[in-house]
């Protein structure tokens, strides 16, 4: 759908910060997902807003001329949320990349949604500081999008999701209105909470522009390692043991024996042909005693090898292998590719069976199906491998990765536990909320965006 964007031009910005070339077009018709398998949707039109003020001018435009805005920063989005599928205009935000304020009596920083997540922490680092929750990709993604996305990493088990750290927000309707919500004070009861309905919306309900975030102590005390298993139930079971039993663990990954030998074939590591759980643990004090827990119930379910220590380049190591496991995966062989990346998340006693299940499901249909993620929070990523010039190979592959989405929202999960819903998860939005719940979020969106600007063919099901 083509629309005529030419009114930007008389909104004051400067040449470079509006184009409609279409090499700059193309380049934000995808995200980091879908440019590995599509083309994407290219926009009409490219804006780089540099303060609210411009944010606030291009959506009250748009709105007047019925044009879609789609929000866009790093891309490196999985579900397609910055792909403007009815085109329109693409705002890209990664100019608005600053630090307001910084009050590190307060535990609190001020960002605009352009600065990069690793930012924030070599920002605050030097008063011992850091903002806890954030995901694996945090190097190179940005705080709006994970505010977004509601984004998660590996030290959700210990800190909680970004949601549990954003205090306050600054964002423009899609008529323009400039919005705060929240506070600097760590709690409150007055009015709606708007900060938590705009956490996660998707850019579909306003833009964000500012963020307050919470900060955190580093640790005096850290140790890491790995545990190595026979066996993935094994492997599962032991973890959904140690949460249960409490156990304060900072990080507490999974990764299948697939995923150790496209890890071992990516980054030419010797990591051993297993399933293994890595771990992280922090404190102030008393550290060695849940290390000692740990262990003791991680034996209980037959741990090859339990091997944690001080040696943070040894921990660094481990972290990398994590981090880089989804290129490992996407490089392992040509020919395939994945359909979806996989992101459910279920309640921790029913880890072992969503894992037992995709891996059954890898072996009934001969796929790979590597298995791994932030365990600690229940959370499973999967991806089906699949040469996609095949149609039944992709018809499988498809029904592979929705019958493990469905088996988690029967046990009482979620679609997914970090990534959103952007295009791929709509489907999945009725079963998991009811369409009452769905009927609800709808009035909201309506309510709030009544022309549809704000990143449409997001979220909500097309009959939402």
């Amino acid at each position: 759908m083509n629309h005529e964007c030419s009114f930007l031009t008389d909104l004051g910005l400067r040449d470079d910060q509006v184009s409609f070339e279409r090499a700059s077009r193309d380049q934000h018709a995808t995200d980091w997902a879908t440019e590995r398998i599509s083309d994407g949707v290219s926009p009409d039109a490219v804006v780089w807003p540099e303060s609210t003020d411009d944010v606030s001018r291009i959506l009250a435009a748009a709105t007047d001329h019925g044009v879609p805005v789609t929000p866009y920063a790093a891309g490196t989005g999985l579900e397609g949320h910055a792909v403007p599928v009815e085109g329109g205009i693409s705002m890209n935000l990664t100019r608005m990349d600053a630090v307001l304020e910084y009050r590190p009596a307060d535990f609190q920083i001020d960002v605009q949604a352009g600065v990069l997540g690793a930012a924030v922490d070599e920002h605050v680092g030097r008063d011992g500081l850091f903002f806890p929750p954030l995901p694996s990709s945090g190097e190179i993604s940005t705080v709006g999008g994970m505010i977004a996305t509601d984004a998660s990493g590996m030290q959700t088990v210990k800190y909680g999701e970004v949601a549990d750290w954003v205090l306050g927000l600054e964002a423009v309707l899609a008529d323009g209105t400039v919005i705060r919500t929240g506070s600097r004070a760590t709690k409150t009861s007055s009015g709606y909470n708007l900060t938590d309905l705009l956490v996660g919306s998707e850019g579909t309900l306003a833009v964000v522009t500012e963020a307050t975030l919470e900060l955190a102590g580093r640790p005096e005390q850290v140790r890491g390692g790995r545990a190595i298993f026979d066996s993935i139930s094994d492997a599962t079971e032991a973890i959904a043991d140690a949460i249960g039993a409490g156990v304060d663990v900072a990080k507490i990954e999974l990764l299948c024996d697939l995923s150790a030998r496209m890890s071992n074939t990516y980054l030419e590591t010797d990591l051993p042909d297993a399933p293994m759980v890595f771990l992280e643990f922090h404190a102030n004090h008393g550290i060695d005693e849940e290390i000692a827990l740990c262990e003791a119930l991680f034996e209980s379910h037959g741990v090859r090898a339990f091997e944690i220590g001080a040696d943070r380049a040894a921990m660094d190591d481990l972290w990398t292998v994590r981090k880089e496991l989804a290129y490992a995966i996407l490089t392992y062989e040509e020919a395939l590719e994945p359909v979806h990346h996989g992101d459910v998340t279920v309640p921790i006693s029913a880890y072992p069976e969503i894992v037992g299940f995709a891996k059954a499901l890898a072996a009934e249909f001969d796929v790979y199906v590597p298995c791994y993620g932030h365990a600690g929070d229940g959370n499973l990523h999967y991806t089906v491998l699949v040469d996609h010039d095949d149609p039944a190979a992709l018809e499988r592959a498809e029904n592979i990765y929705d019958r493990v989405v469905r088996r988690a929202i029967d046990l009482g999960g979620t679609a997914t536990g970090e990534h959103g819903i952007g295009e791929g998860k709509r489907r999945y939005m009725v079963p998991e909320h009811g369409a009452g719940a769905v009927g609800a979020m709808a009035a909201i969106k309506r309510a709030l965006d009544p022309t549809g600007t704000l990143n449409p063919g997001k979220v909500l099901p097309d009959d939402g």
